[in-house]
């Protein structure tokens, strides 16, 4: 290994969750600082939030709601001329 190339690596490198838990690592930062750990994660707690904002199936409904409430336009099929040879 080639020497004064590689980045300094802390054993005891501090991770700090925006819900307050913290934890060490290794890593070459010194100290790090995420969102979401796996103590606050919902995959991890069990308490999965199903964050539906837009209302996807609500929108759909209300859509094929006014297609069968709008009036179609019927196009009456034209006659054909009579072609003789």
């Amino acid at each position: 290994m080639q020497k004064d190339i590689h980045p300094t690596f802390y054993k005891e490198a501090k991770v700090t969750c925006a819900c307050g838990a913290e934890f060490s690592i290794g890593s070459t930062a010194k100290e790090i600082k995420i969102e979401v750990c796996s103590q606050c994660h919902p995959f991890f707690t069990g308490q999965e939030k199903v964050m539906d904002t837009a209302g996807r199936v609500e929108k759909f409904k209300t859509r094929q709601s006014k297609a069968k409430t709008t009036k179609t336009k019927t196009v009456k099929p034209k006659a054909k001329k009579d072609q003789t040879v």
